[in-house]
């Protein structure tokens, strides 16, 4: 879906910013010129951006969450 009329960018456009560590609106537009002309999509720019980092977040904490982890216990004083 075109979230960027002006400039052409799309969801996937944003997705695949985010994946490659765009983390901001400003980096968004630094990359792709999202929000460079009118400015009207900048709210679901930020958006999907913000759900993709999300995602991302998600995917990495249950894959991390499969592999053993070592614990370390550190005694207490009583």
């Amino acid at each position: 879906m075109y979230v960027c009329l002006c400039n052409g960018i799309t969801d996937g456009h944003i997705r695949e910013a985010a994946m490659n560590g765009c983390d901001s609106l400003r980096d968004l537009r630094r990359e792709l010129g999202v929000g460079s002309q009118c400015a009207k999509c900048a709210r679901h720019a930020r958006q999907v951006l913000r759900d993709t980092r999300s995602a991302v977040a998600a995917t990495s904490v249950s894959v991390s969450s499969d592999r053993p982890v070592a614990v370390q216990y550190w005694p207490q004083p009583a």
